[in-house]
């Protein structure tokens, strides 16, 4: 597959989407980063702003298998992940997998559930596998999580850990929709009785597993020059050394940088990174992996202000 042709699904795949969800082009293409970079994606937003239906709405047209979990405060981590669970008929443990096992999964309302079972999701997101009673269980190579979750200061919410989060490419603020989208939403969804699947707006898949494989495969060989990897690396480093940061972003970070770059570049239709593409994909990639300092709090200061001004700072390559 060439560049030109990743640059024709990822077209597709939009318009395709657009048919049941309306706005959310960046958040869009986040996903079909996410996906061509072998990335996961975590959504901030209110409830109501679609986050449900448009990862719904992008699993068929990628032609990916679709699990959801609803997650609430008595999850445990073994309703994720499944269980080896003893049959009194035949006196044997049977394996029951989780609905972890599938290729898109929904983790909607993350953050409702304790750290403990949100930690169910670590090896999954980091290795691709599930480890059930010492044995090692492998998931999809397309396995993808797209977690959604509450603003933090809503009631009834727990912090994710940083070491979770570290594992999300991207992190995106899913807002309101302007006047103009809201009025489409009413018109359009408005005249439905019921909520509708995917399949019920005419969402019809554009890929299968052989095209996803061979776009990722194109992704990877895109061509990352010695002045954009030395950004990167500054970038990364250059969050480590602000007075208004407690913590800042891992060497992984840096990494996953570089692969989203590439798929953001291949979505453009372009064999080559420019700067560009990582100072646009800089701030969902790096807002949930830094910590302000407690003065930068009682200050005010926004994590996404912070970012931009080390974005500021830092001289992209020509």
């Amino acid at each position: 597959m060439t560049v030109e042709e990743v640059k024709a699904l990822g077209q597709a795949i939009r318009a395709e989407i657009g048919k049941a969800v309306i706005g959310h082009d960046a958040t869009i293409d986040l996903l079909l980063i996410a996906l061509f970079a072998g990335g996961h994606i975590l959504l901030e937003g209110p409830p109501g702003t679609a986050k449900t239906l448009l990862a719904h709405a992008f699993a068929r047209t990628v032609g990916l298998e679709f699990g959801r979990i609803q997650f609430t405060p008595d999850l445990m981590p073994g309703d994720i992940i499944g269980a080896n669970l003893f049959d009194f008929q035949t006196s044997t443990f049977t394996l029951t997998r989780g609905p972890i096992f599938t290729e898109l999964l929904l983790a909607d309302e993350i953050n409702r559930t304790s750290p403990k079972t949100q930690a169910a999701l670590l090896e999954a997101m980091q290795e691709r596998t599930v480890t059930i009673d010492g044995e090692s269980l492998a998931l999809s190579d397309r396995f993808t999580v797209v977690a959604t979750q509450n603003p933090i200061e809503q009631q009834g919410v727990y912090p994710l850990p940083e070491a979770q989060l570290d594992r999300f490419l991207f992190k995106q603020t899913v807002s309101y929709p302007t006047a103009e989208e809201e009025r489409r939403i009413v018109a359009d969804h408005g005249a439905r009785s019921a909520a509708m699947s995917p399949a019920d707006w005419g969402i019809e898949a554009r890929a299968d597993a052989a095209t996803i494989d061979a776009a990722v495969r194109t992704v990877a060989n895109v061509r990352l020059v010695d002045e954009v990897i030395d950004y990167i690396v500054a970038l990364v480093r250059g969050t480590r050394d602000v007075a208004d940061l407690e913590s800042g972003a891992s060497p992984r970070a840096g990494a996953m940088l570089a692969g989203a770059a590439r798929a953001r570049a291949a979505l453009d239709g372009r064999d080559f990174v420019i700067p560009d593409d990582v100072k646009t994909l800089a701030p969902a990639l790096l807002r949930h992996r830094l910590i302000l300092s407690p003065a930068a709090e009682i200050g005010g200061r926004a994590i996404e202000d912070v970012v931009a001004q080390i974005i500021e700072t830092i001289e992209a390559p020509r």
